[in-house]
């Protein structure tokens, strides 16, 4: 994953450097007032690497999460503040899956779960762009989110005894990212890297308080990689 994101940030940087060699020669500009718009549109596609991080009540052994890929899909409403600043809310549906393996279980039935969560998210962000570089504008972009997890089983009375791993109907996140807007003749494709940071605790624990699942469990947050591609 880490080879992932450092490839695709070098792919950025490397856009981002090469478009200032057009400073010098003058070129076609394609959708020369897309940015003058006060409002603007789009859906976003992409793909997630969602994982969890533990706090501990004890230092004991850890637990192990797996990440998987997952999808996003969504709607873009963007909102013009000036020049370099846009706000910008992104409505979509999350698909996301992780394995967690507790610590202490040679039985995989006890050992193993497999999450899935399918998130309502919905962020509200700040875009900070750069001057355009002809066809081109680097931007990073940050804020906060929360998603409702369609899959939580938070009321669900049985729990990791009979196999069932609870979390939480809803979150928070804080996050940050970058990409490049690429303006094309007839719509302006963005290809960004954002970290997503879990704020609130999602862990139901089970109705044994010394239960060998969740007992030294203090907070279980979930933290992850989106790489979405934007169309507007």
């Amino acid at each position: 994953m880490k080879r992932i994101v450092f490839a695709l940030g070098f792919l950025f940087f490397y856009q981002g450097v090469s478009a200032q060699g057009f400073f010098n020669t003058e070129r076609i500009t394609n959708l020369e007032n897309f940015d003058k718009k006060r409002w603007s549109w789009g859906y976003f596609l992409g793909m997630n690497f969602y994982d969890f991080q533990f706090q501990y009540e004890l230092d004991r052994d850890e637990i192990e999460t797996d990440r998987n890929m997952g999808f996003n899909i969504g709607l873009i409403g963007n909102l013009r503040l000036s020049e370099y600043f846009d706000l910008r809310l992104e409505p979509g549906i999350v698909f996301a899956n992780r394995n967690v393996n507790f610590p202490g279980f040679e039985e995989r039935r006890f050992r193993f779960r497999e999450v899935e969560a399918n998130y309502v998210h919905v962020p509200l962000l700040l875009k900070f762009s750069t001057k355009r570089l002809n066809n081109f504008k680097p931007f990073v972009v940050g804020g906060v989110s929360v998603a409702h997890n369609l899959s939580s089983n938070e009321d669900n009375p049985s729990d990791n005894s009979a196999g069932q791993f609870r979390m939480r109907d809803w979150a928070g996140f804080l996050e940050v990212g970058f990409g490049i807007d690429f303006y094309l003749d007839y719509f302006k494709f963005s290809p960004s890297i954002r970290g997503v940071f879990g704020m609130t605790d999602e862990i139901v624990p089970d109705n044994d308080p010394n239960s060998p699942w969740t007992s030294n469990i203090n907070t279980m947050k979930t933290r992850g990689i989106f790489l979405n591609f934007t169309f507007q």
